[in-house]
């Protein structure tokens, strides 16, 4: 799947673009603010974490979303690795679509990880678990930039070059993989699985109605130009014109 840069805009701060950094903002403050919430005692952010027997018996639908803007409030390494990731991975996807299509997405991946993520639990039967972090949307804007961009050189471990396409398909992989045996891992790679795949039928819905859109234009040209020459065919007929109809 090849960029259509047509929905590329303009205005944008090289290396913040809003939306990113909004949410690169958010994140780090609620990250902060459950950290001191843990040391002082509390543990009541909880609440917002994803729940599947919260979602499905008491109808938590709202934990869909907030769950994506908590973060282990025990270290550093969850929300670190995140935020680079936003950062590297969402600039320019913001930069391209816009702030409202990029936060459609995000948002689309994020929900559609904890809707995944809700319902191999529920199959499972392991409804008491709990998932926080952004990282079903940080993978969903991972399989975008590496099917927008897909010979882009990234840094893999931040250390390795190595082009898009295949860190995308080596991420998928370690994802899959890991989701065979992830019980009690602490790590919910259903919902990093979860992510790409509605990130995935969300770009491929978007590349056929921009196929489509060419065809209808191209149909409707070709109508054009049809009855264009029948027009000037006929008022040469009746000689009321020449060459020079449009």
């Amino acid at each position: 799947m090849r960029y259509d840069y047509r929905f590329r805009t303009g205005g944008y701060s090289y290396f913040f673009p809003k939306a990113v950094k909004w949410l690169l903002i958010s994140n780090t403050a609620i990250w902060l603010l459950t950290f001191f919430a843990v040391r002082a005692g509390s543990m009541g952010f909880y609440i917002f974490a994803l729940s599947p027997i919260a979602v499905l018996r008491h109808f938590a639908i709202w934990q869909l979303f907030t769950y994506m803007f908590l973060h282990d409030p025990f270290g550093f390494g969850h929300i670190l690795f995140n935020m680079l990731m936003l950062w590297m991975f969402g600039m320019d996807l913001e930069r391209d679509w816009g702030t409202r299509k990029f936060l459609k997405y995000y948002f689309l991946c994020g929900v559609g990880a904890g809707i995944c993520d809700v319902v191999v639990n529920a199959l499972v039967g392991t409804l008491n678990t709990r998932t926080i972090g952004a990282s079903g949307a940080i993978y969903g804007l991972l399989l975008a930039f590496g099917m927008l961009y897909p010979d882009r050189i990234v840094l893999m471990s931040f250390l390795f070059p190595i082009k898009a396409k295949y860190f995308v398909m080596i991420m998928g992989a370690i994802a899959f993989l890991s989701s065979l045996g992830s019980a009690g891992s602490g790590v919910s790679n259903v919902a990093h699985l979860g992510g790409m795949l509605f990130g995935f039928a969300y770009l491929r819905m978007r590349f056929v109605r921009l196929e489509t859109g060419n065809l209808i234009e191209k149909y409707q040209n070709w109508k054009m130009q049809r009855a264009k020459k029948k027009f000037q065919v006929y008022m040469r007929k009746h000689g009321r014109g020449g060459p020079w109809v449009n």
